[in-house]
């Protein structure tokens, strides 16, 4: 099947079929509003709905007092937030201590600009694309604009001038590099089959062959692990670590600027849960047909932009059972994680996948279910060998693999000197 069929939908479409230039700005005006009235809306409510999976996870009530079943919550924290008084530490670089959480927002906010949420609707004034700017570049829009997030972070570090939030600061810079490279290189994978950066094109190859989350597992595994560390999610909150840094580098913040870390938090992770939906599991596309991508009708629109946000919620969930579940990585470990097996196997995985593709095009394979079990079989041998076969305590991190007789005998050497103290035992 050619791309020939969806071309007046994806990026060479029918003039007849563009709105005027004055429809089109309007359009354009109400899905900026619609689009980010929900998202800042979504992020209060899925605070509440964080509360509520972490009361249910260990059996206990949560929020449900401020509202029915407390729906008002939301509401309550953040009415506290706007009333509480903004206090600035004396020893702080004020101006930039004012524009870090600004910095640390909006590209949070500005990064889901590019991400179709449904399939375009044939409306009788015209075309309208389901997303607030369709980009050709999308993909490569929202990696440019995401790495952005890290200064708002570092800065507000810096500017507090309290050492706390300094390290909190460094800490995030160092993991949100690390992670972006192997976050980046999972992403090629999914470029080498779609054989665009267009997001729409991403989706159109997933809806005629096999979702990528299939076809292009091990991309899709390093990519969640590294949109875990991106947007510092357990077990990944290293910059916060409140057992250690008190609160990262948020700890002077107050009021409002406090919440907006928070309120960039929660963005990031709508961000990134949509574009795993988009480059992974299909997008909009609705599986085992494609009456939803020619068609053009608003029915088809509005059932393919329900089912990519019950996949973007499936996401979310999982961040937050995820984030009640696992404990915490040590700074050594999650830094080993990164370098020594992210990378490494997003480089190996990157080889892998160009080579089944360019003997799967040589041999005429149809970029069909045939194409699509082909890579199928391909990634579930790469995984057996990933999973059952590598000896993860020796790529992860030495620290997690079991110490030796030798070893234990020179530690307990040194805790008879007084230098360290050991347990006895086994």
């Amino acid at each position: 099947m050619t791309l020939a069929p969806l071309l007046p939908l994806l990026q060479l479409p029918d003039p007849a079929l563009e709105p005027s230039f004055g429809w089109f700005v309007i359009f354009t005006v109400i899905k900026m509003i619609v689009v980010f009235t929900i998202i800042l809306v979504g992020v209060a409510f899925l605070t509440l709905a964080e509360r509520r999976i972490s009361a249910w996870i260990q059996d206990r009530h949560g929020p449900n007092r401020v509202g029915p079943q407390g729906l008002l919550q939301p509401a309550a924290d953040g009415l506290k937030n706007i009333m509480k008084e903004e206090t600035y530490p004396e020893a702080a670089y004020k101006p930039i201590f004012v524009l870090a959480p600004m910095m640390a927002l909006i590209p949070a906010l500005l990064t889901f600009a590019v991400i179709p949420f449904a399939s375009p609707w044939n409306s009788p004034l015209g075309r309208i694309d389901m997303v607030v700017a369709n980009l050709p570049i999308g993909f490569l829009y929202i990696l440019a604009l995401a790495s952005l997030g890290v200064y708002g972070i570092v800065l507000a570090g810096w500017s507090s001038n309290n050492k706390y939030s300094l390290l909190g600061g460094l800490r995030a810079s160092a993991q949100m590099v690390s992670y972006e490279v192997a976050l980046g290189m999972s992403t090629i994978a999914v470029l080498l089959l779609a054989g665009n950066v267009a997001l729409n094109d991403i989706i159109w190859q997933q809806a005629t062959t096999v979702w990528n989350a299939f076809g292009l597992a091990i991309a899709f595994f390093i990519f969640w692990v590294a949109a875990l560390a991106e947007t510092n999610r357990l077990p990944f909150d290293m910059p916060e670590a409140e057992s250690e840094l008190i609160a990262g580098y948020h700890t002077e913040y107050s009021a409002m600027k406090f919440s907006m870390f928070f309120i960039a938090e929660y963005s990031n992770m709508v961000t990134a849960s949509a574009l795993m939906v988009v480059l992974f599991f299909g997008g909009w596309d609705i599986p085992f047909t494609l009456r939803d991508n020619m068609s053009g009708s608003g029915l088809w629109s509005l059932a393919t932009g329900a089912l990519f946000f019950l996949k973007t919620a499936a996401f979310l969930f999982l961040y937050m059972w995820i984030r009640w579940t696992l404990p915490r990585f040590r700074y050594d470990q999650l830094m080993s994680l990164g370098w020594r097996f992210m990378i490494p196997l997003a480089l190996v995985y990157i080889v892998i996948v160009a080579g089944a593709v360019l003997v799967l095009d040589a041999y005429g394979v149809p970029r069909d279910w045939r194409y699509g079990a082909a890579l199928i079989g391909l990634n579930v041998v790469c995984a057996g060998i990933l999973f059952f076969v590598v000896d993860r305590g020796r790529l992860v991190s030495p620290a997690s693999r079991i110490a030796q007789q030798d070893e234990i005998a020179r530690l307990r050497a040194l805790s008879a000197r007084g230098g360290i103290t050991v347990p006895q035992g086994d």
